[in-house]
């Protein structure tokens, strides 16, 4: 518990606003227009909380945080080696929330004004009941559910709530560990990311009125999109090729697929088709792992899809 004093006193760390979803909703507010997004979440009465809305402000994120009494604000220290990290998490706070928070007449009323809802999976270890309420209001009212398996262990050891969830699920992300993970848990007897991809479209849906769509990113490999024709339910597969970028512009992998959600999101709330949301994760990610940590570069860069638009970013 006392490395996070000790890294910011003895190693000049950097405090950066993290949190795997609230750094998705920081990447999706980097692109979309002013006052797009808010994030909810919990933390603790302490300067770490300050710290957090003071930097998600500067970002222009509106964050409605349920604010615990007995824990302090969840914090992860990062230990970097080349181009690699470590993360050491204390969830504290953020372990803390709960439904009430959500149901609450001030938020729920974010909720209903709300277009389009992500949810990342790690909250499927903190408080199920808030997914299931978010989900269910969007089903009924035909609005876009976005979940991101977030881990493999997700897959592996919440599985009874991720199989609850994803009947809910208009757009699933994962990335190839993650797929895999969730093959494993499901005894699909197939390591092909594509063929995962194919049994997640397929799988129950409560709104058919929107068919599922199924994103698996692979790393400079590329990203697998599968949807599902909303007649006939036949399965569609294509392949998103990756732009790679030079291993010295590297600065930081934390936070790649975060920010990789951040702009596909983005993409979907501006309408863009699937390949442009996909290019706009991608594009968003490459941006922030020339940062350090779960950060996107300031003054703001503007996405273009042609690539000659964006220069040596491709």
């Amino acid at each position: 518990m006392g490395l996070y004093e000790d890294l910011l006193n003895h190693h000049d760390a950097k405090l950066i606003a993290g949190g795997a979803a609230q750094n998705t909703a920081r990447g999706a507010q980097y692109i979309l227009p002013p006052d797009s997004v808010v994030f909810i979440g919990a933390v603790g009465k302490d300067k770490y909380a300050e710290t957090l809305r003071k930097t998600c402000g500067e970002a222009g994120l509106r964050v409605e945080y349920l604010e615990d009494e007995t824990h302090p604000t969840g914090r992860c220290g990062v230990v970097i080696t080349g181009n690699n990290r470590s993360l050491c998490t204390d969830l504290a706070a953020a372990n803390e929330y709960k439904v009430e928070h959500l149901k609450s007449p001030e938020i729920w009323k974010l909720v209903e004004q709300a277009k389009f809802f992500y949810v990342g999976g790690y909250h499927m270890t903190v408080c199920v009941p808030a997914i299931t309420a978010l989900a269910e209001h969007a089903a009924a009212t035909n609005k876009p559910f976005i979940l991101n398996i977030s881990a493999p262990f997700i897959a592996q050891f919440f599985k009874e709530p991720l199989d609850q969830t994803l009947p809910l699920t208009d757009i699933l992300l994962g990335n190839e560990t993650e797929a895999l993970a969730y093959a494993e848990s499901h005894d699909l007897n197939t390591k092909d990311p594509r063929a995962i991809a194919t049994h997640l479209v397929g799988l129950p849906k409560t709104n058919a009125a929107r068919p599922r769509t199924v994103i698996i990113t692979q790393g400079t490999e590329p990203t697998i999109v599968a949807t599902a024709d909303a007649v006939g339910g036949k399965v569609a597969i294509k392949e998103v090729p990756v732009h790679v970028i030079a291993k010295d512009q590297i600065c930081d992998t934390n936070g790649a697929g975060d920010a990789f959600a951040g702009g596909f999101v983005a993409g979907i709330v501006r309408g863009e088709d699937l390949d442009t949301a996909v290019d706009m994760g991608q594009w968003l990610a490459r941006l922030g792992i020339q940062e350090l940590g779960p950060s996107y570069p300031f003054p703001k860069k503007t996405y273009a899809k042609d690539a000659s638009e964006v220069g040596s970013l491709w």
